[in-house]
């Protein structure tokens, strides 16, 4: 019999994703009667069902938020009047107003909104955004005493503010005004500003609530020309500012931001802005190749996997995933590692050349951004494999603190370690040889914000949320703070939460998947944050063909027979070269999406999550060593049974004639001879070895 030692069998396949599955619980009376109420397919009924809506009056607003009803804005904020009646002074008696803006997405499409439309509507305005480099986020003493030197009357805060009490207070100290717009947690005490505009300071029920920095921009933008009568021919040009800033922030897709983001979609591929024009140009068309991220909680638009194909060819119905994934990147890797005025010129200007040289200046530094993460990321697993990696189940987090890293690019490279060992990560780099700045990143039960509270007496300035922060500290902490660290992840996780959660909507087969499905999902769109991409899952699929293509991605076609018919669908898995080459036999997590080649459309699977079918895994897990059974296949006889060998389990099917058929779970390569000495490797994800399989564990499962 094949008895040669189990290190000798196959080099194993590497480890599939470490995912845990969590598959939404699948209601079909209710779905279906759902259906028949707002008329679409049980499938779309079922998705809407995960995403809360229990009624039909919640999903047909959801599907149609035009016919969402909408307070005005005066209602819901209580200090828009009067931040109104500030700018409407100001732009009368020509007072200078000074916009201090932020280096991210939303900071500044906030800065280029609020820019375009008061010099629109006729005031004398300017801006500043700080240096993330120097000084970081937010408004400073030093911006504050600057504006006030070039005689600024009123200062107007984007996307940040809501936290500055001392360069507020200083700001009317000096005699100037100052309206605040922000959309992050609200301190305990509030800056003495005269006005304060804030999503989190309004009623949870509102649909305004979920408002980014440019949401509160716009609203207030929109508020000021309608009052003065100007709205005509401004609405557009912020909208698409809006659409792309929401979009870019991961801003949750519900409320107001789903019906704004809808309209703005339509409108974006025909915009009259030329720097919208020139992102999508250079973004798409004359594309260098993207990344993407896979879609965690905590990642933001600039992590991304490189896809030298993606481009934007049909720009009649532009996707959120265009903004996100093609032009938010760009947007982003200025604030990252460049000079944010490049965004607000590309966004202001009305010339189409400046416009399209400083897209280009976008691509040129987004390229140098990935090119950058790249090594960091590469630099980092190899500092986590010689130094953590066997310590990480009793750690429960990772510290990463290496030199000469950009600390503008380490979140993103934080959230990528996430994705690979599915813990919190807390990533530095050293600003000087005794101070370390870094970026945290996180997974559903760890609180970042909470861990970094835990150690604030070994921080210096630190801040963030649930799923992300920043934080410094001096060098000599760094010791003190990975045991706090620790000790604070292991107060909140448990062993089974080193897994990232990958929530899974519903099973379909391969026959299932078509044009029509596809359209039927269009009207969940516009999807992101809070309203995720549908995730479908198929059992027990065959690769019947894979390759490496790109940067470290695996492109494959997989097969599901269903009533002895073979159907089979092309799908890609985004920086899974560590995965290759996956088992023949395995459950498959994937969202749909369109390829567009030749002229042609076809529909394929953006794979998510990989795992070893539940069958297979239960058999080799509980099946009682030397049990077997015999069978027929193709007219005939086999025996097949479970072994032992070395410290795993071992399928072997024997036919009449001797020979012998040896597999273990998760690899691709099995034995085949009448003992170890003389049995030739072959691939068992071959039809003629994997049919054979499938037939043997159907019988042993019939026998058990």
């Amino acid at each position: 019999m094949l008895d040669r030692p189990v290190s000798e069998f196959s080099k194993p396949t590497r480890r599939l994703p470490n995912q845990r599955w969590q598959i939404y619980p699948q209601k079909p009376e209710f779905a279906q009667k759902l259906a028949v109420l707002i008329n679409v397919s049980p499938i779309i009924s079922q998705l809407l069902i995960n995403r809360g809506m229990e009624t039909p009056e919640q999903a047909q607003a959801f599907l149609n938020p035009e016919s969402l009803v909408l307070p005005s804005p005066l209602e819901d904020f209580p200090d828009l009047a009067i931040s109104l009646e500030l700018l409407q002074n100001a732009i009368a008696s020509q007072t200078k107003i000074a916009i201090c803006g932020d280096y991210d997405a939303d900071g500044m499409t906030s800065t280029a909104l609020l820019l375009r439309s008061l010099r629109t509507l006729g005031a004398q305005v300017d801006y500043a955004i700080p240096s993330r480099m120097h000084e970081g986020y937010g408004i400073n003493k030093r911006i504050v005493e600057e504006f006030h030197s070039e005689g600024v009357g009123l200062i107007l805060t984007v996307d940040n503010g809501i936290s500055a009490f001392e360069p507020v207070a200083r700001a009317r100290e000096l005699g100037v005004a100052v309206i605040i717009t922000d959309h992050h947690d609200i301190p305990q005490k509030l800056p003495p500003a005269n006005a304060i505009l804030n999503p989190k300071l309004i009623a949870e029920s509102s649909p305004y609530r979920g408002v980014a920095g440019v949401g509160v921009a716009y609203i207030l933008a929109v508020s000021l020309a309608q009052q003065l009568g100007e709205a005509k021919g401004l609405i557009q040009p912020m909208l698409a500012l809006f659409t792309l800033g929401t979009i870019a922030d991961l801003a949750p897709l519900t409320g107001v931001n789903r019906r704004w983001v809808k309209r703005g979609l339509q409108h974006l591929p025909k915009s009259n802005l030329a720097g919208v024009q020139a992102l999508i140009q250079v973004g798409g068309v004359q594309a260098r190749g993207e990344e993407r991220a896979g879609e965690q909680g905590s990642r933001g638009a600039g992590e991304e996997i490189s896809n030298p194909k993606s481009k934007v060819q049909n720009p009649k119905s532009l996707k959120p995933e265009d903004i996100g994934f093609r032009l938010g990147p760009r947007i982003n890797a200025i604030g990252r590692i460049g000079n944010p005025q490049t965004v607000i010129e590309l966004l202001t200007t009305d010339d189409m050349g400046v416009a399209l040289e400083r897209a280009m200046q976008c691509e040129q530094i987004n390229a140098s951004r990935q090119e950058m993460c790249q090594q960091i990321e590469q630099e980092a697993i190899a500092y986590v494999e010689a130094e953590f990696v066997t310590s990480l189940q009793q750690d429960r987090v990772l510290i990463v603190v290496q030199p000469n890293w950009h600390h503008g690019v380490i979140g993103i490279v934080a959230s990528r370690l996430v994705e690979r060992y599915g813990v919190p990560v807390f990533i530095g780099t050293y600003e000087d040889g005794e101070h370390i700045r870094g970026s945290a990143r996180s997974i559903p039960e760890f609180n970042v914000f909470e861990a970094l509270e835990y150690s604030h007496d070994l921080l210096g300035k630190y801040g963030g949320h649930k799923a992300a922060g920043g934080f410094s500290l001096p060098a000599e902490n760094l010791q003190m703070l990975r045991s706090r660290l620790i000790e604070f992840a292991n107060q909140c996780l448990e062993p089974q939460h080193l897994k990232p959660l990958l929530k899974i909507d519903a099973e379909v087969n391969l026959d299932q998947i078509n044009q029509q499905l596809y359209q039927q999902l269009n009207a969940l769109h516009p999807c992101g944050m809070d309203n995720p991409d549908p995730v479908f899952w198929t059992a027990n699929v065959q690769v019947v063909e894979q390759k490496i293509v790109g940067k470290g991605h695996i492109k494959l076609t997989i097969a599901q027979t269903i009533d002895n018919q073979d159907y089979r669908i092309k799908a890609i898995a985004w920086r899974w070269g560590d995965y290759f080459r996956l088992p023949p036999r395995v459950d498959v997590a994937y969202k749909l999406r369109e390829n567009y080649f030749n002229g042609n459309t076809t529909i394929e699977l953006e794979l998510v999550g990989a795992r070893l079918p539940i069958q297979i895994q239960q058999f080799f897990a509980s099946s009682p060593i030397q049990s077997s059974t015999t069978f027929e296949f193709n007219q005939r006889q086999y025996t097949c049974g479970f072994y032992k060998n070395g410290i795993e389990a071992e399928l072997r099917i024997k036919n009449s004639e001797g020979k012998v058929l040896a597999m273990q779970p998760g690899h691709i390569i099995g034995l085949l001879g009448t003992n170890r000495q003389n049995a030739k490797e072959v691939d068992i994800s071959q039809p003629q070895y994997d049919s054979i399989i499938q037939a043997a564990l159907q019988a042993l499962s019939v026998k058990s």
